[in-house]
């Protein structure tokens, strides 16, 4: 006893200045610069890419800025004018806006659902089908979005469109007697159709990943316990896919409210059909049609602002640990 306790109070002894040792305040320094030199290229270029763009149009927002002011290089403040003009214009809320919004959420609903459909019929092949059908769905993902657009305007044209011809050789519509671009609820039908194909591959695939991770044992149980193939897909798949599921709808809900080349290059999307615009649309024409860049920015502005919430939103969703 007497000579354990001389061994303990020496260990203590010893151990205490370890403990209370400080770390040199140049050690510190060193350590908290360390990340941020690695991350500074990449900031960077951020920054010359996108955050000077940003403020650049942030300033012309807050100007009267035409092109009879970018040709003789002035400025002409006008301060909030121009967002309270875009926010008091009938034209915005009653066009605009649901066109941008309800367009989205039809978009958002329908890609989700046909990838979970596809991503459920995955699951169920084969490895070999399995892949020949994903490299197969991903190569609507890997068209490029102009070159979808074509493939649909050619699809729905009013004269020699397949699906005319189609209906013609049915009997049930004859060629050039209605012209599916001039009406609002038709020429959103298309885009909407355009992108769900363009976008569903990205769902299916992202959402059959998480389908693989689903323990068999957990069907087994709930088969044994007498849930049906409904009753299994709401009771296990959805719960387990909760975190994915969540993160694709965010994802797509981003990439839909700012679309712009599916909605310009379909005719009469470029402007020439006022009740079509979405709000990307509306800044491009304010922008490089109308000339009045003031405008123009203002509605982006808007625009990014409405993007910059739903980000928020999909980064506090991917930080929830619980759910993650």
């Amino acid at each position: 006893m007497s000579t354990a306790a001389p061994d303990l109070r020496d260990r203590q002894d010893g151990a205490a200045p370890l403990e209370r040792r400080a770390v040199p305040p140049g050690r510190r320094l060193r350590r908290g610069l360390a990340p941020w030199l690695l991350l500074a290229p990449a900031l960077i270029v951020l920054g010359v890419l996108l955050l000077w763009p940003m403020v650049r149009v942030l300033n012309l927002s807050l100007q009267d800025y035409e092109l009879k002011n970018l040709l003789r290089g002035d400025s002409n403040y006008v301060g909030l004018g121009n967002y309270v003009q875009v926010l008091t214009d009938p034209f915005l809320w009653q066009i605009v806006l649901p066109n941008t919004v309800g367009f989205a959420i039809v978009c958002v609903v329908l890609t989700m659902a046909v990838g979970a459909v596809v991503a459920l019929f995955l699951n169920t092949l084969g490895t070999a089908w399995r892949s020949i059908c994903t490299t197969a769905i991903m190569v609507a993902w890997a068209v490029p979005a102009l070159t979808g657009t074509y493939i649909f305007v050619w699809l729905f044209d009013p004269q020699s469109g397949l699906v005319i011809s189609a209906l013609d050789g049915l009997g049930l519509m004859e060629a050039g007697s209605v012209n599916w671009f001039t009406n609002r609820w038709s020429f959103y039908a298309i885009a909407t159709l355009n992108v769900v194909y363009h976008g569903f591959p990205f769902i299916a695939v992202t959402m059959l990943a998480g389908l693989t991770t689903v323990p068999h044992e957990l069907y087994e149980a709930a088969a044994l316990d007498g849930a049906s193939a409904w009753t299994r897909f709401w009771q296990v798949t959805v719960p387990t896919l909760r975190p994915i599921i969540a993160v694709c709808v965010i994802l797509s809900t981003i990439w839909d409210f700012k679309v712009f080349v599916q909605i310009f290059l379909m005719p009469g999307g470029d402007g020439s059909t006022r009740e079509v615009m979405n709000l990307g649309v509306w800044s491009y024409t304010q922008s490089f049609a109308q000339g009045e860049y003031g405008m123009g920015s203002t509605i982006a502005v808007l625009l990014t602002a409405l993007l910059m919430v739903i980000s928020v939103v999909y980064i506090r969703t991917l930080m929830k640990e619980e759910e993650l």
